[in-house]
């Protein structure tokens, strides 16, 4: 399977997004750019995504982390999601109501039965990061 256009990537994303499922807490996330194994998103944080200190969740971040990896992941030669076998963040800053971020994901090998990716999180505005992520995810065989 070849990398997929633009739109399609953009279809994926709002398949997974629009939903009846958890990934619809990400219905505010927008595509900037999709390559092979690098995608670029971007949302504004808003009340649903805060926790009781106003700042962005972790859980949401991790879900970020999640989603936009396994985004790249599927965009590229093998086209195969994968199933996460070990993911890790790093909370580095806070983000708050209004602010808005950029999730850019990077497919940093693929072997056999293995991917790996790394994402980071960062204010738009000031490019502070908010925090990393790294993933691994089992491909079959």
């Amino acid at each position: 399977m070849a990398s997929l256009s633009i739109n399609a990537v953009k279809q994926i994303v709002a398949s997974f997004i629009n939903g009846p499922h958890f990934d619809k807490v990400l219905n505010k996330l927008q595509l900037v750019s999709a390559i092979p194994g690098k995608m670029v998103c971007e949302m504004k944080v808003e009340e649903e995504h805060i926790n009781v200190h106003g700042t962005l969740h972790g859980g949401v971040t991790a879900t970020l982390v999640d989603f936009v990896s396994t985004t790249a992941l599927i965009n590229t030669e093998r086209g195969a999601p994968g199933v996460t076998v070990d993911m890790n963040i790093m909370y580095l800053s806070p983000a708050k109501i209004g602010d808005e971020i950029l999730i850019t994901a990077q497919i940093l090998k693929q072997g056999r039965t293995l991917a790996f990716a790394t994402v980071d999180v960062t204010n738009k505005a000031t490019g502070k990061l908010i925090a990393q992520g790294r993933q691994t995810k089992h491909l079959g065989n």
